[in-house]
């Protein structure tokens, strides 16, 4: 399909999702962000849903203002996959211990490393920057640097939530890597407190929703805030690269007399910022659950962990400023699927699928998401196809 405008918004709205099917509250927060002095544009991805503030699924374009808010407090969060040379005629009938193999080399949860990551130890991952890296963390928000400790550690850490680890098969039975995660805690804590921050700036005080508080250009707050998010953004990067390096490592050593072979790693944020022209206007563009699918670029959409994945290329749509979905999107709240569903039905839904079934990860069942094909089917203008990945494997934290 191609976009619908929603009517009457102060800039253009364009939906990649049939507006009847989306929630009220979650139209609402379209027409909220609609209204802020500073947007040029808002490009609604088919996974659309609620969020705080701003929805998640969606694409908005600023001149010389940013809202915290819209880039979600998980900050980088993004997806990352790599084709393998195996096969799968080259995997045992039993997946049980590469599951926990993968579990005992990268922490899940709440859970880090003992001691922080060496990269330099790692099989093939490149470590240019890596110290200037760390030394910007001392230009980082004074109320959150006491977390550095905590930040070394959990970085090649899994987290909790919808984050996961997965090995797959594409149709043409070959193996791929997959993972998704972000900034952990120290992502997090930078968005709250930034947040905070902009809802006591003057200029936000009279908004239709103060979540929707911005950060204007060339002021002290706008500095300290892009500082800050940048650096947040590249720390879920590293993180990302860490872990595949560290999943990688688990293939090679589980698979040894294959020797494995790994093609360039594919990855992409779907939280956050990046400065971006449009008809010759610069912008600040703010992905909140959504990637980027500039022309000819690759990028990573997951389902749910009972269903499957796309890897895809852009097509470079500028309507929706080069983006596409970031995901399935949720359908319903964690809450209300714990409430729904029981490990019997988790199990029933992820058949063939090796992987935790108890009552911890019902929340994440594959009926609490959009049907994925739905979801692709919805932007066949924005991304085409490159891979179809089912999971074999799947890793939650």
């Amino acid at each position: 399909m191609s976009y619908t405008e929603v009517p009457g918004a102060r800039v253009p709205i364009r939906m990649w999702a049939d507006p009847a099917t989306v929630e009220p509250v979650a139209m609402q927060q379209l027409r909220n962000v609609s209204t802020l002095p500073w947007i040029e544009g808002l490009a609604v991805m088919p996974d659309v849903h609620f969020g705080k503030g701003a929805t998640v699924g969606s694409v908005i374009a600023m001149r010389g203002a940013v809202c915290p808010a819209a880039v979600g407090v998980d900050i980088g969060c993004g997806m990352s996959a790599v084709k393998t040379s195996l096969t799968a005629n080259d995997l045992p009938g039993d997946l049980s211990r590469l599951r926990s193999k993968i579990e005992e080399a990268i922490p899940v949860g709440f859970s880090m490393h003992d001691d922080p990551v060496d990269p330099r130890r790692l099989h093939g991952l490149p470590t240019a920057g890596w110290d200037d890296f760390w030394g910007r963390f001392d230009g980082v928000a004074e109320a959150v640097k006491f977390r550095q400790s905590r930040a070394l550690k959990q970085m090649g850490s899994l987290g909790g939530g919808n984050h996961f680890i997965e090995f797959c098969l594409d149709e043409a039975g070959s193996v791929w890597l997959m993972l998704h995660s972000g900034s952990r805690n120290i992502g997090k804590e930078l968005a709250e407190y930034h947040i905070g921050e902009a809802r006591k700036l003057s200029h936000n005080q009279n908004l239709v929703d103060r979540d929707l508080a911005v950060f204007i250009a060339d002021t002290p707050q706008m500095a300290a805030y892009r500082h800050d998010l940048f650096w947040a953004q590249e720390y879920a990067r590293h993180n990302r690269e860490i872990m595949m390096a560290l999943f990688q490592d688990v293939v090679r050593k589980e698979f040894k007399k294959a020797k494995p072979m790994f093609e360039p790693v594919i990855s992409c944020h779907h939280n956050y910022v990046a400065e971006e022209t449009y008809e010759g206007v610069d912008l600040l563009v703010t992905r909140k659950g959504a990637i980027r699918a500039g022309g000819g670029e690759f990028g990573i959409i997951p389902g749910s962990m009972g269903t499957g994945s796309y890897i895809v290329r852009g097509l470079g749509n500028e309507a929706s400023f080069n983006s596409a979905s970031h995901g399935a999107g949720r359908r319903m709240s964690r809450n209300q699927a714990k409430k729904r569903f029981s490990e019997q039905d988790l199990a029933e839904q992820t058949r063939g699928v090796e992987c935790r079934k108890d009552r911890g990860v019902v929340d994440e069942i594959p009926a609490a998401y959009k049907p994925i094909e739905q979801v692709m089917e919805q932007q066949r203008d924005l991304v085409e196809v490159v891979a179809k990945l089912k999971q074999i494997v799947c890793v939650k934290g």
